[in-house]
């Protein structure tokens, strides 16, 4: 049964399968690590301009890990889950110190390198370097459970576990690379989340799911949780068109970009003497696991600002320039209110 199932998925693939991505030609497996990074949790229209701008700006791994983490941070603004980058970026620089800039070539030392799950590593190995290693990402987990319908949310170990004995199972020696492949773009092409387009899978004929008419059941969903709801006032310091921003710490919600300060103390940071407030609109910003209500306030100064303290984290940006540096999208949002607005 392996056999016809990697097989009917390889002649699909032969036929429908992507093969003119960006990352797909003169084949790295540093070129092939920064889309995998970059395609987790993000979808690959909206990552293919950010993966070309990444990959000129560095072509290498040395030229990554040797970088600032701000133009990293400022070259992923809008891509999201920006922990992503800084494990991007602090996996070069291990590369660089213990294999000499040359990717590693076993799983296990692929997946000890920050941000790479078994999954990654398994298809870094795979799509760049031919070795046969199953893979387990959303997609792959959604064919799977669909073809062998089963039961239960992916996220519970006993069901992951499943899956990736079955996924290890139908991986071919022969064409691996084209099968991981086949498997991401089977997913993402035809048995999507919602309305799969069965009549054209290769594996129709003996899919559990659709010969169930269950298709919709599976992967089991996982159990829904209230998000929680939290809120910030964001305390925009503005003189003419400059405007302060801090750099948050490397961890954490946001980690390492700047953005505008939360506290009070910002007015002894920079010197504030006097200043007329307004307020821009609040708005909200959901994260995979909460509710962020942002309430914007404008602190207008009369007079230019002192010096900011030596070693602060602050600095001023003029918003008519281009800011190179990492910014998160309720930053950006605020930013470009602003320009609407002066």
């Amino acid at each position: 049964m392996a056999d016809t199932f990697a097989t009917r998925v390889l002649a699909w693939f032969d036929k429908n399968g992507r093969k003119h991505l960006p990352w797909q030609q003169n084949i790295s497996a540093y070129g092939v690590w920064v889309s995998e990074i970059m395609l987790q949790q993000t979808q690959v229209t909206t990552v293919i301009p950010y993966y070309q701008r990444f990959m000129q700006r560095f072509p290498a791994i040395d030229s990554l890990a040797s970088a600032p983490q701000d133009e990293v941070l400022h070259l992923w603004t809008g891509l999201g889950y920006y922990a992503r980058a800084r494990n991007l970026h602090k996996a070069a620089q291990q590369i660089v110190q213990q294999y000499g800039g040359q990717f590693p070539q076993t799983l296990e030392e692929v997946m000890a390198l920050p941000g790479i799950g078994r999954s990654t590593a398994g298809a870094i190995l795979s799509l760049a370097c031919q070795q046969q290693h199953p893979i387990l990402d959303g997609n792959v987990k959604r064919v799977l459970a669909r073809y062998y319908a089963i039961d239960g949310w992916p996220g519970q170990k006993a069901v992951e576990n499943q899956l990736w004995n079955l996924a290890g199972k139908n991986t071919p020696a022969k064409r691996c690379n084209h099968y991981t492949q086949a498997m991401m773009d089977l997913g993402a092409m035809v048995c999507t989340r919602s309305k799969p387009d069965c009549d054209m899978c290769p594996l129709q004929a003996d899919c559990l799911a659709y010969a169930q008419g269950r298709q919709s059941e599976f992967p089991g969903k996982k159990p829904k949780a209230q998000k929680p709801q939290k809120s910030a006032t964001m305390l925009v310091w503005l003189y003419q068109r400059q405007v302060y921003m801090e750099q948050r710490p490397a961890s954490g919600i946001w980690g390492g970009l700047f953005g505008f300060p939360e506290t009070e103390q910002s007015a002894n940071l920079i010197g504030a003497q006097e200043w007329q407030t307004e307020a821009l609109p609040e708005f909200r910003h959901t994260f995979s696991h909460f509710h962020l209500d942002i309430t914007p306030q404008i602190r207008l100064l009369s007079a230019p600002p002192g010096n900011v303290i030596q070693g602060g984290s602050g600095r001023w940006f003029d918003i008519d320039d281009a800011i190179e540096v990492g910014l998160a999208a309720p930053t950006q949002k605020i930013i470009n209110q602003l320009k609407h607005m002066l």
